[in-house]
């Protein structure tokens, strides 16, 4: 995938207002206006839904008929997009929906040097929060020597840990990745697996190669688990190990027990951080009861050295249904 912040393309983008409230945003490249757009002008249409406005496409520019406010609005949306397709080469619709996010309006992402620190550059995408909860995350995930987070499935809590990982595991500041999970059936009755201990426990660990491949390509991925550089784990597996210069992830912590995840905090050596992820209200222990995740918060929640974040379903960014189904779900459970 190309990074067209590193071609030559005339990335500026001229403001000119004038009467009525019209606002034209001119790009200085077609090839630029182009991806923004997105095909058909699908991105600008989509851009238009979301907001409730008006925007035109005319010559090499973008024109916006609406009151100041949401003039501004669709500016800072654009130059967000602008940004985006520099860095990935491309735009997704999860995009066009941050481009106006309230966080991202009002913190101005748009300005680098206010924000670098909270984008997550990985050889496939920058990865760049998509909520103020998600930047105390990504500020916590690179501060905190142990982080605990708790919240429903979308809030970017493995990816966005594993994309931190990544990065300090290219950049020589670890010398290892370990990724975990607590291998437990989801109240289906699997059977028994063929093949060697990895290819048993592999489709309980699927979602985490999932998100490295989603970050990095998958041969070089492959070559760094097999010389032991990441390393991908049931949380059984990790008893008695002791972890220096190490990023090590619990993922679907919600699934360990108490004693289980007191194991893995304490695995912590020198020059290692430890994550705890998992979602309260999806435990598949036979009993819920034996659920650690919640406790750890409580008991641990006050060491400077340790963060916890929890999520909503405001937090949500894996697809709008996802959101509205959480929140169901979780007005239902309240009732």
């Amino acid at each position: 995938m190309k990074n067209f912040a590193k071609l030559k393309i005339n990335s500026d983008l001229k403001f000119v207002y004038s009467e009525n409230n019209a606002l034209s945003i001119v790009f200085q490249s077609n090839e630029l206006l182009l991806g923004v757009l997105g095909e058909f002008n699908n991105n600008l249409k989509e851009l238009e839904k979301i907001t409730n406005t008006s925007i035109y496409s005319r010559g090499n520019s973008i024109l916006l008929k609406n009151s100041p406010e949401k003039n501004e609005i669709i500016k800072n949306a654009i130059q967000f997009l602008v940004d985006q397709f520099l860095n990935n080469g491309t735009l997704e619709k999860k995009d066009i929906e941050s481009s106006v996010n309230k966080f991202m309006i009002d913190e101005k992402v748009t300005n680098k040097s206010g924000n670098v620190e909270y984008i997550i550059k990985t050889p496939k995408k920058s990865v760049i929060p998509r909520s103020e909860k998600q930047k105390n995350y990504i500020r916590a995930l690179k501060e905190s020597d142990i982080v605990i987070s708790a919240g429903p499935a979308g809030t970017g809590k493995t990816f966005l840990a594993v994309a931190v990982a990544l990065t300090m595991l290219l950049d020589k500041k670890i010398e290892r990745i370990i990724l975990s999970r607590p291998a437990v059936e989801a109240g289906e009755r699997l059977g028994f697996l063929p093949g060697d201990m990895r290819e048993k426990v592999d489709p309980y660990l699927r979602p985490l190669y999932d998100s490295l491949y989603d970050l990095l390509d998958f041969e070089k991925i492959q070559k760094k688990i097999e010389v032991g550089d990441i390393e991908i784990a049931p949380l059984a597996f990790m008893r008695g190990r002791t972890l220096k210069n190490s990023f090590a992830i619990l993922d679907e912590a919600q699934n360990a027990t108490d004693t289980q995840i007191k194991m893995f905090l304490t695995r912590i050596g020198e020059n290692s951080k430890i994550v705890i992820n998992g979602d309260p209200s999806q435990i598949d222990l036979p009993n819920k009861k034996m659920s650690g995740l919640n406790r750890s918060k409580k008991l641990l929640g006050h060491l400077k050295e340790i963060s916890v974040v929890d999520f909503d379903h405001t937090d949500v960014v894996r697809h709008p249904l996802v959101s509205k189904i959480v929140k169901a779900y979780s007005d239902k459970n309240s009732d």
